[in-house]
Parts: structure tokens; C-alpha cells; sequence
């Protein structure tokens, strides 16, 4: 899995263990980093920072039961340098460092690639999470962070069958993955595109499932006043338990929303919603939906993030459509009776979490009002950062 870093320092403060008998070299390695000093009063241990470019620190060789670096694990329990407060089991491997944060026994190993060969067609909900890019399942008991569960459900949370609207695909027209050989896809209709198993064609592909919305969901948008949004149908949703490095202070993730609902339907009640909702809740924000557009509104057919597309006026709306029409080719939403459709391009969603907990992410799409003129999104390219955020940010990626 590609993990996004920067230079940005995380701090760690040492715990009240003596490091007067620990065997570690006193040398001071890059970004900032100090190692500590052989300080016998907890008040006296300095507060040790690292970053992408810290240099390792050489010569430890204690291996007992106490924890000298104050990372609260012991050599004996697993931390295989306790000399480094920034080497832990439970931490995520960030490269170009030299240090093997995450006791893989292999420096700069966290770009690990674990979705080539994965079929398209798959229904294991971990194969779809090491599509999106999560890639190493978790030990709790061991403090190992990934993930801890997958399955697939309902947007709001109930069980559901797949039913070819999960596609773990290596193109989607035009559009390539963002990072490793895969992507995953969902679907209101069918997560297939021409060429592909199992695509059906044409906009009116309902299948007749019905089920109920994420809470609080659907939102009515400002910017349609008087518009009822429709029941939802034919909806589906990954949702992954994650256990949380202890060293990540953020996350961030690729997704890419297309609809036929373009141009026809803006402001409508068929108006066909994609959100991920995240638990816990962040706070300052209305419900746990992380993935939204640049005027606060949910991603879907009435978002202001529809850039892929042909220029016009739809809805009472003008849309210039920067990224033009190439996103649209060969995916099924170029063509139809209606005209070519619209997408969003692919856009960055970025958010904070605290490390050594557990999240769960659910990415829901579905159907509004009914089960007709489908929707889809991609979704890749999921890394940790140890940069904090003030909160979720959608962007679109820069070109």
C-alpha cells in the first residue's frame, strides 16, 4: 500500500523508564531528531520528534521485559528496537527513512502492493479493501494495526448479497487506478464497463432492492429548493474496521462519482447519493459522512464537484466541465439517448484520526427515488499520514 508522508513532525514524549542502561548510540539523526538522553528523573526525558527523513538509531541491544523507549511495548513483547520510541509493532512503515517502524524486519517495506491478481468479480470483502488499499489485516491482541473486519452491507449498515455492483477492476474506461494494479468499484447498477464480465448496457438497470439510508440521511441541498430527495434502492456499501496506527494522525483516500442522473435530473427527486460514512463521528461536522463537495453538500448528481463532462446548462445550473469528456469515454456514462453523462473526476478526501484506535469506514452509494439511471464510484489509493488535519477535507486531486 503507497503511503503519502510529509515532513511534518509527530512528537513522542518517553515514559518514566531510566534509558540510563539502555545500549543505544547518543548520536543525532536527521529531521530533528534527538535521541534521548540517559535522564533518571521522568521530568528530564526530552520530547523526541521524527519525520520522513529521520535517520535510524544504531547500537541497541537491550532485550528484556522493561520498556526503555516509553513506547509501551518491551523488546521481550515484540518492539524490535527498544531503543526507538518511533519503532513499534503498531505503527505504519513510512519510506525513504531507513527505519523499519513497523518491525517487518525490512526498512521502507509500508509500499507494499497487495492488490495485483485480484479477480474482478471477486465477493470478498477483504479482497475489495486491498483493492481500495488496505492491504495488512490486524492484531488487536499484538497491537498490529488494519484491518480488523470487512464486509459488505447496505448503505445503512444491514447485510446484503453482491450482485455484480462490486467490481475490483485495473481500468474503468479511461481511468486508470491511482496507485497499485486495482480499484474498486460500486455501483447502484452494475460496477462493470464496456468490454468488461458481466456489463450490462443502457442507463435502466434497477434491480428492485430496497432498503433505508445512512442516519440522516437523504439531505435536501440549498441550492434545490423544494426538491424531496426519493427512497433509496439498489444501494451498496464496503464497510471496513480498521484499527489504527499509532503513529498515523490522518488518512486519506481516491474515489471518483459517476451518474447518469446528468443532465436530465439535477434537482430532482432522482438524485442518487454517494457518501463514506466514518464512526467515530468527527466532530464540527452534521453526521458521519466525510466525503463531501466544496459547498458542504454530499457527493452526488447535485454536487459542485461534476467536472468531467460536457459543457451545458443543466437544471437551472451552468456547468463548465473542466476536465471535459475523456474521464466519460469507454465507461458507459458517454453515450445514450440523454447525451453524455457527467463524473467528478477523481477527488482526495482527507481526515484526522488518533492513532492505536479503532475507525470504521462504510462507502455507500445508491439509488433515489428509483432504481433507474444508475450511479458509480471508484475508490483507491487509501494511505496514513503522520500530518495531523483540523477536519475532512474533499479536493480534487491536481493534475
Amino acid at each position: 500500500m503507497t503511503l503519502r508522508l510529509a515532513a511534518v513532525g509527530v512528537s513522542f514524549v518517553l515514559a518514566a523508564t531510566s534509558l540510563g542502561s539502555v545500549a543505544c548510540s547518543s548520536s543525532q539523526g536527521r529531521s530533528d531528531f534527538t535521541q534521548a538522553s540517559a535522564a533518571t528523573d521522568p521530568s528530564e526525558r526530552e520530547t523526541l520528534g521524527f519525520g520522513a527523513d529521520a535517520g535510524p538509531m544504531q547500537g541497541c541491544s537491550v532485550a528484556d521485559d522493561v520498556d526503555h523507549d516509553g513506547d509501551g511495548l518491551s523488546a521481550n513483547g515484540g518492539d524490535c528496537n527498544d531503543c526507538d520510541p518511533r519503532v513499534h509493532p503498531g505503527f505504519f512503515d513510512f519510506p525513504g527513512n531507513g527505519v523499519d517502524e513497523d518491525c517487518s524486519g525490512t526498512p521502507d517495506d509500508g509500499e507494499d502492493q497487495c492488490d495485483t491478481g485480484l479477480t474482478i468479480d471477486s465477493t470478498d470483502a477483504l479482497e475489495a479493501a486491498k483493492a481500495l488499499g488496505l492491504c495488512k489485516q490486524a492484531d488487536p491482541a499484538k497491537g498490529v494495526w488494519g484491518v480488523v473486519e470487512a464486509k459488505f452491507v447496505r448503505p445503512d449498515g444491514k447485510s446484503a448479497t453482491v450482485n455484480k455492483d462490486v467490481g475490483l477492476l485495473t481500468s474503468f474506461g479511461t481511468n486508470a487506478p491511482q496507485s497499485g494494479d486495482a480499484m474498486l468499484a460500486l455501483s447502484s447498477g452494475y460496477a462493470r464497463a464496456p468490454g468488461q464480465p458481466d456489463y450490462v448496457a443502457g442507463p435502466s438497470r434497477g434491480k428492485g432492492v430496497r432498503h433505508s439510508a445512512p442516519a440522516g440521511y437523504p439531505k435536501e441541498f440549498a441550492g434545490c429548493p423544494g426538491v424531496q430527495t426519493g427512497t433509496p434502492q439498489d444501494g451498496i456499501a464496503l464497510e471496513v474496521k480498521i484499527l489504527v496506527p499509532k503513529n498515523a494522525q490522518s488518512f486519506s483516500y481516491d474515489q471518483n462519482f459517476f451518474t447518469y442522473e446528468f443532465p436530465n435530473f439535477i434537482c430532482s427527486q432522482f438524485n442518487d447519493f454517494y457518501v463514506t460514512m466514518m464512526e467515530p463521528q468527527l466532530p464540527n461536522l452534521p453526521d458521519g459522512n466525510i466525503a463531501f463537495d466544496s459547498q458542504n453538500n454530499p457527493i452526488s448528481v447535485n454536487n459542485a464537484f461534476l467536472q468531467a463532462c460536457r459543457s451545458q446548462n443543466a437544471g437551472g445550473k451552468t456547468f463548465p466541465c473542466p476536465l471535459g469528456q475523456t474521464p466519460l469515454r469507454n465507461t458507459g456514462f458517454d453515450s445514450s439517448l440523454s447525451g453524455p453523462h457527467a463524473a467528478t473526476g477523481w477527488l482526495t478526501t482527507t481526515a484526522p484520526v488518533t492513532g492505536g484506535t479503532e475507525i470504521t469506514l462504510r462507502f455507500a452509494i445508491w439509488d433515489s427515488g428509483d432504481g433507474q439511471l444508475d450511479s458509480t464510484v471508484l475508490l483507491d489509493n487509501f494511505k496514513w499520514s503522520v500530518d495531523p488535519t483540523s477536519g475532512a477535507v474533499t479536493a480534487p486531486v491536481p493534475k
